[in-house]
């Protein structure tokens, strides 16, 4: 339980605002004081605090907490932002209109998966007035013009469409002009094709940015028409071309993924490292198992892609257990593999930022520690033993005990034990039956007297679906369903007073 610096004066302070249910929805998409790791559809009904204070005429404001929750990373998905957008856009207010729009330029990435969920948030949202007025016109025009043509051609290619729109759709309906004859060309590419293409660079000079664009996509169109393995194997090698971009029948070849893997995303390597070995793309003591490993143990690569311990912990658990969640796909877990999965675990918990609050973390050791944590393949054992470590190495305060009905002991986890050597910490002694209350007695009866109201409390149900511990009214309370790799920064933030 983490604890604030000063008491606060009274309880009513500890009471959810609709500031803090505000907070609660950008951070992790509910105003409710509870995380599921299953993420839920976003609406209207999801984010009441939201329209009220938006109706109250404080939308500049929400579009500032937007803004600045993003900025210092607090959210842990974007979508929820995204929708408060939306919500603000269409809002009556016009400085509340093109507040939101100011902040979407700065908000949204290159990646056509948001442009595309913010669209679909819009028409969700739409009234009888319509959508595509001028701002959406503009700010989807500006999402093309704002990267350089080869950035776009890569973006458009990867991800095509997306909930129901394709960016033929938008570039229909935004009237967009481009800003210079390289974004020109791969507009050129998603309205009329290749065809396109070769017509419009037929006659004329080409500057070095559209040689560039022109080149690209003509990869990708012999890509998409290639027959020949080793032709597809060139191309992608020399324009770094990924999965989406490929024919479908060329991932079945073992060579075309030998050719991947040099530049495959981290994330998506992770996932697929079970497929690769059973489908022998990977072989023990070959050098795509050494590059793989390279690839794994490689800190700055990990960090890029913000990776966490418990996302590399989940592939680590996945691919050590040898077989699919449907146990159809089975391989041999590589041990060179399984090395580096570990140590590249070890790895990212010292990459985790302290928040220098005290901690109890108290760990269930009931019968409930040998089931599967929901929504994912991972026992409990395992994701508790590993948040054990990260709390062990991080917050240098932090206290760990184990309970069950009737006991509850100090537990011996150190920042220096192995992810088995926790686990099996935790193991050798369950005892059926919980007593949730045994924590909160532990720490009232051992030097904890001042805890008052600044203390908070989250319990984390990993094999729950469901869960109504913690008080929606009280924002010292959390609950967490299941465990994924976001739930680490939703207790961070929770424990940081962001929400």
């Amino acid at each position: 339980m983490p604890a604030n610096e000063q008491l606060l004066n009274s309880s009513s302070d500890q009471s959810a605002s609709g500031n803090v249910c505000l907070r609660r929805f950008l951070c992790y998409g509910s105003e409710s004081a509870t995380y599921s790791s299953k993420q839920c559809s976003l609406g209207i009904e999801n984010a009441l605090s939201l329209m009220q204070i938006i109706e109250c005429g404080r939308g500049c404001e929400v579009v500032e907490e937007i803004s600045c929750l993003n900025a210092e990373a607090c959210t842990v998905h974007p979508q929820p932002s995204l929708f408060a957008l939306a919500v603000c856009s269409q809002h009556a207010d016009c400085k509340t209109r093109q507040a939101a729009f100011r902040a979407l330029k700065v908000l949204w990435s290159s990646s056509s998966v948001q442009l595309f969920t913010f669209v679909q948030f819009k028409k969700e949202l739409k009234e009888a007035s319509g959508m595509w007025g001028r701002a959406l016109r503009r700010a989807v025009a500006d999402w093309y013009n704002s990267q350089d043509g080869l950035s776009l051609a890569q973006a458009v290619s990867r991800c095509k469409h997306k909930a129901g729109w394709t960016h033929q759709d938008l570039l229909r309906l935004s009237h967009m002009k481009p800003a210079n004859d390289a974004i020109a060309l791969v507009c050129k590419y998603i309205t009329k094709g290749w065809k396109g293409v070769e017509e419009a660079c037929s006659e004329g000079e080409k500057s070095e940015d559209v040689q560039k664009v022109f080149v690209y996509l003509e990869a990708l169109e012999k890509a998409k028409h290639c027959t020949d393995e080793q032709e597809l194997i060139n191309l992608i090698e020399e324009h770094r071309l990924e999965t989406e971009q490929l024919p479908t029948t060329f991932l079945k070849s073992k060579q075309v993924w030998k050719a991947l893997l040099k530049e495959i995303p981290l994330p998506v390597l992770l996932k697929r490292l079970g497929k690769l070995t059973a489908d022998k793309v990977l072989l023990p003591g070959s050098p795509d198992v050494s590059s793989v490993c390279e690839r794994i143990l490689d800190e700055t690569a990990l960090k890029q892609v913000k990776s966490n311990p418990f996302s590399i912990l989940a592939a680590s658990e996945h691919y050590k257990r040898g077989h699919g969640k449907l146990g159809k796909l089975k391989w041999d877990p590589d041990a060179d593999i399984v090395q580096a999965l570990d140590s590249s675990f070890c790895k990212s918990i010292s990459a985790v930022e302290g928040t220098g609050k005290r901690f109890l973390l108290a760990v269930d050791v009931s019968s409930s520690l040998g089931t599967v944590t929901h929504g994912t393949s991972i026992s409990t054992v395992a994701v508790a033993a590993g948040m054990c470590m990260v709390f062990a190495q991080t917050e240098p305060t932090a206290q760990i005990v184990v309970f069950s009905e009737g006991s509850l002991v100090p537990c011996a986890i150190s920042a220096n034990m192995t992810l088995m050597e926790a686990a099996e910490v935790l193991i050798q002694a369950p005892v059926p039956g919980t007593d949730c209350a045994l924590p909160i007695t532990w720490a009232s009866e051992n030097e904890k007297t001042k805890s008052g109201v600044f203390s908070k409390l989250i319990v984390c149900g990993l094999a729950s679906k469901h869960l109504c511990v913690a008080d929606p009214e009280d924002c010292g309370m959390l609950d967490i369903c299941g465990f994924d790799s976001q739930s680490l920064d939703v207790i961070r933030n929770f424990a940081l007073n962001i929400f």
